[in-house]
């Protein structure tokens, strides 16, 4: 067989990694200002569109200190809510308008609603009783053993499961240690990450007899990010201000100058080394755009 030339071979690498990582990325991520607090007249939801078939929830500040992200991704046949808030205020109202709307743009085609959860903890499920008797719905358990049957895990945490919306394919992906039933969702046609509450602006809370298991999951993540592009990380949440380094106090009513809710794909291997790193007894490691915050021990919950 005929031997590459050297520009061959050089064409040949770039082409490898053109395909690997894709194409120019989609234009990078510009959200209006999120509702933070600051604007005694703010809705208790806001609803921004990344694109045509996908969609960031922000509830208010003023319902709830948490005032957490949900995301709701459409495609043929199943949209997935990933979770459902927080409580103190209705949520269902907000998410059925969203679909009642991208429903009329694709000609009053129906579609099944998956609502499920970054992890079990109560400011990532308080709607779910909303959902419960919503006709073509699934409402996804809270369980590790839950998360996995649904999705079809066929070794949780280690494998990656693929949930497949109707030409759209999600990679799950188990990422216990925050919560026993943590996942992030990767979409590889926005290229983006769901990164719940394991990374994202703010505290990273790790009780410290899952640190092994969070550890674990910082790198399998790692392991996964080097051979899937990501545009950016989404998280749950957003507690630190636009210093670098600087958190807002515990259940702070207003988010004044609130740090950007999109992380750079870089931060996954900064979280990896952070961990990797702990020691025995992890202590509050603090970086530009998160904090690992070890907290005391807890069951299984």
């Amino acid at each position: 067989m005929r031997r590459m030339t050297r520009f061959q071979r050089r064409f040949s690498l770039a082409l490898g990694a053109f395909l690997l990582l894709g194409a120019a990325d989609p234009k990078p991520l510009a959200f209006a200002p999120w509702i933070n607090g600051t604007d005694a007249r703010e809705p208790e939801t806001q609803v921004q569109a990344i694109d045509r078939d996908t969609f960031v929830i922000r509830q208010s500040v003023k319902t709830n200190f948490e005032a957490p992200f949900l995301y709701l991704l459409f495609g043929r046949d199943r949209a997935l809510l990933l979770d459902t808030g927080a409580g103190g205020l209705k949520i269902r109202p907000t998410v059925d308008r969203v679909i009642a709307e991208w429903r009329a743009r694709h000609g009053g085609r129906p579609i099944r609603l998956v609502v499920a959860h970054s992890h079990g903890h109560g400011d990532h499920h308080a709607g779910d009783a909303e959902f419960r008797d919503r006709p073509n719905t699934d409402v996804v358990g809270l369980k590790p053993a839950e998360v996995a049957a649904f999705f079809h895990f066929a070794d949780w945490p280690r494998d990656v499961a693929r949930f497949d919306l109707g030409g759209r394919v999600l990679d799950v992906l188990a990422t216990p240690g925050h919560q026993p039933a943590h996942i992030m969702v990767y979409d590889v046609r926005t290229r983006l990450l769901f990164s719940g509450d394991m990374l994202y602006p703010g505290r990273l809370y790790v009780p410290r007899n899952h640190f092994d298991d969070f550890r674990a999951s910082a790198e399998r993540l790692a392991a996964f990010a080097k051979t899937h592009p990501i545009r950016a990380l989404l998280g749950a949440h957003i507690e630190m201000t636009t210093t670098p380094g600087k958190d807002y106090g515990m259940e702070a009513p207003v988010h004044a100058d609130e740090h950007v809710l999109p992380l750079a794909a870089a931060v996954i291997e900064e979280l990896r080394a952070a961990v990797a790193k702990a020691g025995p007894v992890p202590v509050v490691d603090r970086h530009a755009d998160f904090i690992v915050y070890p907290v005391p021990a807890r069951p299984n919950d």
